[in-house]
């Protein structure tokens, strides 16, 4: 990863290192990537022995699912002048999601916050060699990679894109009576975001707002979406608040007859209306089933267009409550 991007990728069914970035593709030789492929197996091989110890050391059935994570990198502080200045190290271990092992990279020592660990710490401390290269790696050989990457991407990781910004509502399904209101932010990078349901202009506090967290969409973008259950005869007091770095201004998209709410209450209006607003719903319901069927063939990817993944959400909700 550099800073939130998806460099390449490895798995064990894979088999493979693959670039995850056309600009890496282009620019990193094929030499690049064999040894990249056999440096990841060898990884592979070591977390099945080391998982395997920790859980002998824990008493942990094998049986049951386990997990072992590596996470190491540098953080890089780019001066107004062009100059690098190397922030901090990380170089961490953690078992089952709890921090298991760290590197104190100012004292050239590991930490072992649980009992555990300890005998990992005294094996790796009585190495001083290993030590000094994993402070040599984080404040010299990833810092090169992380130049070298910054410097080959450049152009791609200076694009901003906005996010398209979707104010939706349905019935809610723990009370028939209230409408879900639903703003959904997609497409946007980078993905730091301000995103609100306001009452009246002012933030809902967050404790009441249902929120997806930022979530990737698999084309280097992001997406956010909050929700709230209100009454239908408010919406009209209900708007949401969007900014972004790419906004000259926020976005604020208003709780009105606008808003898509095909199962909301339907005013007295001629019968010719309803009769066309009957075929749009329909309309879109097939448009949603095609959408299904081709994301299940691999058609079509599940974030290509703002719309299939307002339709398909939707759709979904509505077949599974």
């Amino acid at each position: 990863m550099l800073n939130d991007r998806e460099l390449d990728y490895y798995s064990s069914e894979t088999q493979a290192k693959v670039p995850k970035q056309t600009w890496m593709k282009e620019k990193m030789p094929q030499d690049y990537w064999d040894k990249g492929t056999q440096s990841r197996k060898s990884k592979e091989q070591w977390f099945k022995v080391n998982v395997d110890i920790l859980m002998d050391r824990m008493r942990h059935n094998k049986t049951d699912l386990h997990v072992l994570q590596w996470r190491h990198g540098c953080v890089i502080d780019e001066g107004t002048d062009g100059n690098i200045k190397f922030v901090r190290g990380v170089d961490e271990y953690s078992y089952d999601g709890a921090e298991f092992l760290s590197f104190d990279e100012a004292n050239s020592r590991w930490i072992a916050p649980v009992p555990a660990a300890e005998p990992t710490k005294r094996k790796w401390d009585d190495v001083p060699i290993l030590n000094q290269y994993t402070k040599g790696y984080l404040e010299k050989e990833c810092v090169d990679w992380l130049n070298k990457f910054m410097d080959y991407g450049k152009e791609e990781l200076t694009k901003h894109s906005p996010p398209d910004v979707h104010l939706l509502a349905k019935k809610s399904v723990r009370d028939p009576s209230k409408l879900t209101l639903t703003c959904l932010a997609t497409g946007f990078y980078p993905p730091d975001v301000q995103l609100h349901l306001r009452k009246l202009r002012t933030s809902l506090p967050e404790h009441l707002v249902t929120s997806s967290g930022i979530r990737p969409n698999g084309d280097g973008t992001y997406q956010l979406r909050k929700s709230v259950d209100i009454m239908e005869d408010d919406k009209a007091l209900y708007d949401c608040y969007v900014n972004h770095i790419t906004y000259k201004e926020p976005v604020i998209r208003k709780c009105d007859e606008k808003i898509l709410c095909p199962d909301c209450t339907v005013p007295k209006i001629q019968s010719g209306l309803i009769g066309g607003v009957v075929g749009v719903v329909v309309t879109l319901v097939l448009v949603a089933v095609i959408i299904y069927i081709l994301m299940k063939k691999g058609k079509i990817s599940e974030y290509n267009h703002i719309m299939t993944d307002v339709v398909y959400s939707y759709v979904l909700e509505r077949f599974t409550t």
